[in-house]
């Protein structure tokens, strides 16, 4: 999938947003707002590449309907893509299996976890990501792992069978604009090194926001997609849907605005 930005530069790395935090408001009344598929409309229409949702087993922000109701609403955008994210041992692979999304992104989360911090340790988990992931590929589904920024792990990853990798970027945005910045962003860039090395895809998310965004892919080109969800609806709050994705978009654009001469 390629996107335009200012309908000339093409747009190499795309934003899926995550509308996980759309429901989690809407959740506190019983009135269905925020609605998440007009929020995820908003996020399509102003030029986002992608939706991306995590339903966890508790049902604590999307859930079971939201799922098919952005299903049905991204079958309307067929040059956009789908992507929901989850532990594959939990409730993740119904979903799959119901839905049949663009992309699974695996998460190596436990059912109580407050947020996703850590990712996989294949050794530890090699029989059954094999063959989950070989499951996903028979649905016509392309997996993405959770990992962390570990250049040796991207051969592991391969291994089981996995087509992308989502590197975990807590660590790069805790380090933002501190003494550790440079250090922690190499570390980025290798593994993105090592992971394409490999022929696997790499996207990228967590905690990345408007302030970090546009230093992370610069140094990092190799991400393929981006998928933000805590940072984005803060600020669509403050600005709006449409507003948000275009802020973002062109902080995505900078690694373009950088090449150039």
């Amino acid at each position: 999938m390629i996107l335009k930005w200012n309908g000339q530069t093409p747009m190499k790395t795309a934003l899926s947003i995550n509308v996980n935090k759309v429901a989690l408001l809407r959740n506190t009344r019983h009135l269905n707002e925020p609605n998440v598929v007009r929020a995820a409309l908003a996020c399509l229409q102003a030029g986002a590449a992608g939706i991306t949702v995590h339903p966890r087993p508790d049902e604590r922000h999307i859930r079971a309907h939201d799922v098919h109701d952005l299903a049905a609403l991204m079958r309307e955008w067929p040059n956009r893509e789908y992507n929901i994210e989850g532990n594959p041992t939990q409730n993740l692979m119904d979903f799959i299996r119901a839905t049949k999304p663009h992309q699974a992104t695996f998460v190596p989360d436990s059912e109580d976890q407050f947020t996703s911090d850590h990712g996989w340790d294949i050794a530890a988990n090699e029989a059954h990501l094999k063959a989950l992931i070989a499951e996903c590929h028979s649905l016509g589904v392309r997996v993405s792992l959770f990992m962390d920024p570990l250049p040796e792990a991207m051969q592991q990853a391969k291994a089981v069978g996995a087509d992308r990798v989502e590197l975990y970027t807590e660590t790069f945005a805790s380090a933002f604009g501190t003494a550790r910045q440079a250090e922690v962003t190499a570390q980025f860039a290798a593994t993105a090194q090592a992971a394409v090395a490999q022929g696997l895809g790499v996207n990228a998310g967590h905690d990345l926001n408007l302030q970090n965004l546009a230093h992370f892919i610069v140094q990092v080109p190799q991400v393929q997609e981006v998928s933000i969800g805590h940072a984005f609806v803060g600020d669509a709050l403050h600005m709006g849907f449409a507003e948000a994705t275009a802020a973002y978009l062109n902080a995505l654009a900078a690694d373009h605005r950088a090449a150039r001469p």
